[in-house]
């Protein structure tokens, strides 16, 4: 049986870092808390041990690379985050591996040219985003 060790700081906040666990023993996620707030690495686990997520927090924001995955391995998408707002270029997969769409972001809205692709890699569509 693992056990949680929840450290905190002098006011009960979240300090440190923290690991969950699912009932059968395996990781769900870890991260760091700065004063009761998400701040550097985090990675999300389903229960079969494979990784779900990854990124960064600065301040409870996510900020920096981000990339989640299918629960069989393959990557579902990547992107950058700023202060919680996707930026910059933007990828998401189907679950063969396949692009699904991309495009670019700033300050969490679609711009410029977008695609979007079939699950057998033909292009579908082209979008412009102003």
């Amino acid at each position: 049986m693992k056990i949680n060790i929840i450290p905190s700081n002098e006011k009960g906040q979240p300090h440190g870092c923290w690991e969950y666990y699912f009932s059968n023993g395996q990781l769900w996620y870890k991260g760091y808390y700065i004063n009761g707030q998400e701040d550097g690495y985090w990675e999300w686990y389903y229960d079969n041990g494979k990784l779900g997520s990854k990124g960064y927090y600065i301040n409870d924001n996510k900020d920096g690379p981000w990339e989640w995955y299918y629960d069989n391995g393959k990557l579902g998408s990547k992107g950058y985050y700023i202060n919680d707002n996707k930026d910059g270029p933007w990828e998401w997969y189907y679950d063969n591996g396949k692009l699904s769409n991309k495009g670019k972001y700033v300050n969490g809205e679609r711009n410029g040219l977008w695609e979007e692709y079939y699950d057998n890699a033909n292009l579908s569509s082209k979008k412009y985003y102003m």
